[in-house]
């Protein structure tokens, strides 16, 4: 089957969400100060603010994210031990996992979740640009 490259696809979108939600904020925040319309386009500020929602009601619930539970769930139908990694799937896994104690990993969800609503308070969205 397809497993590995069905994970590593996972993975690959996995990293795309994690560099939105990062990247969005410092977008979100440069793009209000300098007055860019799609920094403050309302599809994609609500997608944003959804998608940090998420990570940080996970993070409160003690819940795996799910591209995880799928990505090593795809690693284990394919036999693929799901800590030994190719070159790709390394930088990619660095780039996103920590070796970090729950909490703090929550508390830092958390005090970024709180600085995507500040944005949303000092840029508020608007709904046509």
């Amino acid at each position: 089957m397809h497993y590995p490259l069905l994970a590593d696809l996972v993975l690959a979108i996995h990293t795309a969400l994690v560099l939105f939600v990062v990247g969005g904020l410092g977008y979100f925040v440069v793009g209000g100060l300098r007055g860019w319309p799609l920094a403050r386009a309302f599809w994609l500020r609500s997608a944003h603010l959804a998608a940090i929602a998420i990570v940080v009601a996970q993070s409160w619930l003690g819940a795996l994210c799910p591209l995880t539970s799928l990505e090593m769930w795809l690693r284990e139908q394919a036999r693929q031990d799901t800590y030994s990694v190719g070159f790709i799937e390394h930088w990619l896994h660095t780039l996103i996992y920590h070796d970090l104690p729950t909490w703090v990993l929550t508390l830092v969800y958390t005090l970024f979740g709180l600085a995507v609503v500040a944005a949303w308070w000092c840029f508020p969205p608007r709904w046509k640009t």
